[in-house]
């Protein structure tokens, strides 16, 4: 079945950096785009970026922006999410989801299909 597994979160002082990873599998990687959301703790769910089938990014939030960046290999089922200069409204946990309809929204999430557990980024000194 269709499976993705994030790994990567943790504990990082403000400035850091951190790399996630989102495993995928169940499915052929390279024929979706995939997106990374987060959720902060009273807040809605997010989007961070997305990244297509040749791993351009699509969307990225403008709180990101100069920050983060996504990657992928699909020959290894993965996508990254690497961050840099984290800050502690970064603070979040961190999901892939692949988008299943063409007009999916990378803003929210509305029509990605399946999505990780989530792992757990705080910022924090």
């Amino acid at each position: 079945q269709v499976q993705f597994v994030e790994s990567g979160g943790g504990l990082v002082q403000p400035g850091g950096s951190l790399r996630l990873s989102c495993a995928a599998s169940g499915f052929t990687l390279d024929s979706y785009t995939i997106g990374w959301f987060r959720r902060a703790p009273g807040k809605e769910r997010e989007g961070v970026l997305s990244i297509n089938r040749s791993g351009g990014t699509t969307y990225i939030a403008d709180s990101v922006k100069g920050r983060f960046t996504g990657s992928r290999d699909n020959a290894k089922n993965t996508v990254y999410l690497q961050m840099t200069s984290l800050n502690p409204e970064d603070t979040a946990v961190y999901y892939c989801a692949r988008q299943w309809l063409h007009w999916a929204d990378s803003r929210t999430g509305s029509g990605y299909d399946y999505w990780g557990q989530g792992t757990q980024v705080t910022v924090s000194s």
